[in-house]
């Protein structure tokens, strides 16, 4: 009997584009911006992308275009946790100690403040006049497209 083996990397298919954004403003702040520089429509969804294996939850925002056959999302690559745990000091009484967590989307990436994900069906899209867009909006330090098929964990960004 013959013996079948499926991989899952040959069903992932890269058909978005990845773009970096280094900026020190709040999620829903930058939200706003890209809405008003790229005449774009982003929203929070109800849920945030949440991965419960390492406790962190990141905001995502998205946007569907049903005219141009484009979906955008803009997702924090930082999610800053408080983990409370008891200390014993050798003494009768514990004392409480609380730590702060940071944890990323893409640990390759760990200077990423967001990622703007853009999926498109439509083949005339122009990934360099968005990147120029982004780098006119006075808060955004740096933006630049990343290869998703060179990142280790191009499976967070399945959403």
């Amino acid at each position: 009997m013959a013996l079948h083996k499926l991989i899952v990397d040959d069903f992932y298919d890269t058909d978005f584009s990845l773009i970096a954004i280094h900026c020190q403003v709040e999620d829903y702040r930058i939200s706003y911006l890209l809405n008003k520089h790229l005449d774009i429509n982003l929203k929070r969804k109800e849920k945030d992308l949440d991965f419960n294996y390492f406790m962190a939850s990141y905001p995502i925002f998205e946007y569907d275009c049903k005219e141009s056959c484009i979906k955008w999302h803009l997702i924090s690559n930082v999610c800053v946790t408080e983990v409370e745990g008891l200390q014993s000091s050798g003494s009768l009484f514990e004392l409480e100690q609380k730590t702060i967590k940071t944890h990323y989307l893409v640990p390759e990436k760990k200077k990423v403040n967001y990622f703007l994900k853009i999926e498109n069906d439509n083949q005339d899209f122009n990934e360099q006049l968005i990147i120029q867009d982004l780098l006119k909006i006075p808060q955004v330090i740096a933006s630049y497209s990343v290869n998703a098929d060179e990142l280790k964990s191009k499976n967070h960004l399945i959403f």
